[in-house]
């Protein structure tokens, strides 16, 4: 957690250094694919057409709360302001 500095009165609410930090998260923001999180100016970039490669896994707790919702519209429920709550069925150690 970011706590901040404590601002004295009459001091500015940001630094330029703050302001220098925050203008560069923005461009490196800009620059995200905001599905994988890579840069677009790389993924995007035809020379990398065939630069990366792919592997699947199943999350075991998103393909439960698929299986769930999928049984639910299949019984004709509504999705509408549905939700999924999970819990691991043994207990953590």
């Amino acid at each position: 957690m970011f706590l901040g500095r404590v601002v004295a009165p009459g001091e500015p609410l940001w630094t330029e250094e703050d302001r220098a930090w925050a203008l560069a998260l923005a461009e490196v923001e800009a620059d995200t694919c905001p599905d994988c999180g890579e840069p677009w100016s790389e993924t995007t970039a035809p020379e990398n057409e065939f630069e990366y490669k792919a592997s699947l896994i199943m999350c075991h707790a998103c393909a439960t709360s698929d299986r769930a919702v999928r049984a639910h519209e299949a019984g004709r429920g509504s999705t509408a302001g549905l939700h999924v709550h999970l819990e691991h069925r043994t207990k953590r150690r």
